[in-house]
C-alpha cells in the first residue's frame, strides 16, 4: 500500500510517499480502509522530533483517520501510535467510535483531537459558566474555530477572537466571535481589555505560547483561567511568576488531550455530543484544505506558515499533486 514514510527527523521535506507493508491487525484492533486522515499541528512536532513523546525513527505520521472496517462499519479513530498517512491502518478498536451518516469525513475528523480538545479546555479545564467572557487565541484554526461555537452553546456572554490577519479575525467572526482582535503580542492585553470594557477575559484558550502566553496572562479579568494546550510559536511556555497570579486571583492550567482520553468519559461521551450538535445543525464547522496523501509536505507547510484555516485533512484516493 501506499503511505508517507518519515526516516529522520526535519521540516516537511522528510515527508517522502513510499510502498509500505499491510498492516496486519492484532487482538482487539480493526483495520480501517482509510478515507481521510486528519493532519494536526501536533504531527509538524513529531516530524521534526520536538514532540514530547517523539516517535522512533522509521515510522508513518497520523493519528487521526476516518474509514471503513471489512465488515462495512464506518469509524473515527484514534491511532496515537502513528499509521495515518496512508490508504490503510489498524487501530485499536476501544480508540474508535461509529461515525453518524450525517457527518461527513472532514468533520469527523475536526471534532476527533481539535473537537475534544476544544470541549476539554472549555468544560474540564477553564470550567466555563453561563455569561462569562472567552478570549480565544487563534481563533480560526481547527481548535478555535469549533471553540468559538461551542462556547457560544455553552452560554458564553462574550467571546473574542485573537487573529494574525485581518482575514483570519473576519472568519472568526462569521464564526459566532463578537469582535475580534490582533494576537500579536504587542499590546495584546490592551486590545482584549479595549474589547471587554476594561475588564478583561473570564477564560483565555492559548495554544502559541512564549510571548503570546505571557500577554495572554496579563488580559485576564480577576479570578480569570488561562489554559495553555500548545506551542505553536515553539518559543516554549515560559516561567509563571505565582505572585502575579494571585495578585489578581488569576488560574493558569496545561492541557494535553492524549492522558485525558485515558480518563472514564472523556473520549466516547464528548465525542458522541459533538456528534449530536454536528447532526442537528447547531454546531457547522467551515471547510478546511484537502491534500492528497503524496501532498502531505505541503499540508505540513501550509500548517507552519499558518496559511491554513479549519482542518486540513489528506485523502488517500485523491490523485497526487
Amino acid at each position: 500500500m501506499r503511505g508517507i514514510l518519515v526516516e529522520r527527523f526535519g521540516g516537511p521535506e522528510v515527508l517522502v510517499p513510499a510502498d509500505l507493508p499491510e498492516p496486519v491487525p492484532g487482538p482487539g484492533q480493526l483495520l480501517v480502509e482509510v478515507s481521510a486522515a486528519g493532519v494536526n499541528y501536533a504531527d509538524t512536532h513529531r516530524t521534526d522530533g520536538s514532540y514530547r513523546d517523539a516517535p522512533r525513527l522509521p515510522f508513518v505520521p497520523g493519528t487521526e483517520v476516518v474509514g471503513r472496517t471489512p465488515d462495512g462499519r464506518r469509524v473515527l479513530a484514534l491511532t496515537f501510535g502513528g499509521g495515518g498517512y496512508a490508504e490503510r491502518a489498524v487501530v485499536d478498536e476501544a480508540d474508535t467510535v461509529d461515525v453518524p451518516d450525517q457527518v461527513d469525513d472532514a468533520t469527523a475528523l475536526s471534532l476527533l483531537v481539535q473537537g475534544l480538545t476544544a470541549w476539554h479546555v472549555l468544560r474540564s479545564s477553564a470550567r466555563l459558566l453561563p455569561g462569562e467572557t472567552v478570549l480565544i487565541g487563534a481563533a480560526s484554526g481547527g481548535v478555535g474555530s469549533i471553540a468559538i461555537r461551542l462556547a457560544r452553546h455553552f452560554g458564553a456572554g462574550r467571546i473574542v477572537a485573537g487573529g494574525s490577519t485581518p482575514e483570519k479575525r473576519e472568519l472568526a467572526l462569521t464564526l459566532g466571535a463578537h469582535v475580534a482582535v490582533s494576537n500579536n503580542p504587542m499590546g495584546y492585553a490592551e486590545r482584549v481589555r479595549e474589547a471587554t470594557a476594561g475588564r478583561g477575559a473570564d477564560v483565555i484558550l492559548e495554544s502559541t505560547g512564549g510571548a503570546a502566553l505571557t500577554a495572554s496572562i496579563d488580559a485576564l479579568a480577576p479570578f480569570g483561567r488561562l489554559v495553555s494546550y500548545g506551542n505553536a510559536s515553539r518559543e516554549g511556555r515560559p516561567p509563571i511568576d505565582a505572585g502575579v497570579l494571585s495578585a489578581r486571583n488569576l488560574s493558569v492550567a496545561g492541557f494535553w488531550l492524549r492522558p485525558a482520553l485515558d480518563l472514564p468519559g472523556f473520549f466516547r461521551e464528548p465525542l458522541t455530543e459533538l456528534f449530536a450538535l454536528v447532526a442537528s445543525g447547531e454546531l457547522s464547522l467551515p471547510p478546511g484544505p484537502a491534500y492528497p496523501l503524496a501532498g502531505a509536505h505541503r499540508a505540513h507547510e501550509d500548517l507552519l506558515a499558518r496559511r491554513t484555516t479549519g482542518k486540513a485533512t489528506l485523502h488517500p484516493a485523491a490523485s497526487s499533486v
